[in-house]
């Protein structure tokens, strides 16, 4: 199962805040899972990254020289924690990508020498999806592995976050599945957040916001002005939907608003509505389960629509095999993000991340995902900043890096992100976004994603900030 809601970009000169593709919600496991989203760093080049992995001249090992300086570090290693909802009751897949990413990142690093001499060494541990498996997890890596961090998180259930917080181990790069990383310091997910995060309360006194970018993206690149949102009969699914339907209003556009049933989904009279409504856009609050079956039934009622808006998580290959049975809808399947699109090996970065996938992960070639080069984005911001503290990395000057006034971006891979806190927001604030839509013509008629802009960093908006509870 995948997450199926619009999520949001940013610019550098903007606060991070809450977006429709990056606030998630969870529903029950049996159920579906919906996400409710959203100074540059520099790459170095191979040679500089090969200097700093070089062991200190005279050595006689890796790290000699260079004593423990924190929990989780020695003189020859850096232990890092990985927890990831693997073997969750919604599927191994749903999870896994940010896992991958980073592991590829790391034994890259490893390959090249390590850290100051240090390898880092991954402990990685799957909370099976639940809230005591969570804490089960967190409570191993840090009371018995003893971990200096977390990176690249990806849990159905993040239970354990308090337990993190309040021992002070920063968890970097994880994704916002649910509002752990809006409410706890020392948690600093993929796509920044400028609340409070004081442990409080989530976001500004229980308050998150969603602004609108990816609905005025398609309203003046596609002059749309019509959408339909599907969800389910279920709480959950019906509040994301609202909120969907809120953002697209807020923008000027006609919606209808279609409910089924989850356990036994008439998808073929949401097709005949959508064809007789004329709708442009499509968007959902449902699983990928869903969103096969209402994508066959589309193609079969003969119901095009311009875009059926997708998330970073179903920006993935598998949508080859997934939409197999309905082509037609899957090349009208756009991918919006704050980060690059995997595809485009131009980017330095995003060529390392598949020469690395490749390497390591040949047999996840049908598996790549934005999700899993967002997991090696978390990987090389905690890189960068354990790389900040040179020989004695800690946990103080991990969190200095991150706390700074400075947006960071992963090297390119992701738009400029901090953890500033900030004032709730008062009015429009400049929102920038990455678009791809998959194309079954691309790659030599193999079929890919396309990007859509000429550059994330200005596709963008002055958009209106919608307050929510989640």
């Amino acid at each position: 199962m995948q997450l199926t809601a619009p999520p949001r970009g940013r610019a550098a000169d903007a606060p991070p805040r809450r977006r429709p593709g990056r606030v998630r919600m969870l529903m029950s496991v049996l159920a579906l899972l919906l996400p409710l989203l959203a100074g540059c760093g520099t790459r170095l080049p191979d040679g500089a990254f090969a200097a700093r992995a070089t062991p200190t001249p005279g050595a006689g090992s890796p790290g000699a020289g260079s004593p423990a300086s924190d929990t989780g570090v020695s003189a020859t290693e850096i232990r890092i924690g990985i927890v990831t909802s693997l073997t969750s009751p919604v599927g191994s897949e749903v999870f896994s990508g940010p896992r991958y990413g980073a592991q590829a990142f790391f034994q890259a690093l490893n390959d090249r020498g390590g850290l100051h001499g240090r390898t880092v060494r991954l402990v990685t541990c799957d909370d099976g999806g639940s809230g005591i498996g969570n804490q089960d997890c967190v409570h191993r890596l840090i009371d018995q592995a003893h971990v200096l961090a977390f990176v690249s998180g990806s849990v159905l259930d993040y239970a354990g976050a308090p337990y993190v917080s309040g021992k002070g181990v920063p968890d970097v790069g994880g994704q916002p599945i649910g509002t752990a990383y809006d409410r706890w310091p020392h948690l600093y997910g993929i796509y920044g957040s400028a609340a409070p995060r004081d442990g409080r309360a989530v976001g500004w006194n229980g308050t998150l916001y969603q602004s609108t970018e990816v609905f005025r993206f398609f309203k003046q690149r596609l002059g749309a002005g019509s959408a339909a949102v599907v969800a389910y009969n279920q709480a959950d699914s019906a509040r994301y939907a609202g909120q969907l339907k809120a953002g697209l209003e807020a923008e000027g556009y006609r919606v209808l608003l279609q409910t089924v049933d989850f356990a036994l989904p008439n998808f073929q009279a949401v097709a005949a509505a959508v064809h007789a409504d004329g709708s442009q856009l499509l968007f959902d609050a449902m699983d990928s389960r869903g969103n096969a079956a209402l994508c066959r039934a589309l193609d079969e009622a003969g119901a095009a629509v311009a875009a059926k808006v997708t998330t970073v998580q179903n920006w993935s290959e598998s949508v080859r095999t997934d939409y197999a049975s309905s082509p037609n809808c899957r090349n009208a399947l756009w991918a919006t993000s704050s980060s690059l699109n995997y595809e485009d090996e131009q980017y330095p970065a995003v060529h390392d991340f598949r020469t690395a996938m490749a390497r390591y992960y040949p047999d996840r070639a049908g598996q790549l995902s934005a999700w899993e080069l967002e997991g090696w984005a978390g990987a090389q911001w905690l890189t960068d900043a354990l790389d900040s503290c040179g020989a004695a990395p800690a946990r103080a000057c991990v969190e200095a890096f991150l706390n700074r006034a400075e947006p960071y971006d992963a090297h390119g891979l992701i738009l400029p992100a901090s953890f500033v806190p900030r004032p709730p927001p008062s009015g429009p604030t400049r929102a920038c976004l990455n678009v791809a839509r998959w194309q079954d013509s691309a790659g030599g008629g193999r079929g890919g994603w396309v990007t859509q802009v000429p550059a994330m960093t200005t596709d963008c908006f002055e958009v209106p900030q919608l307050p929510y509870r989640p």
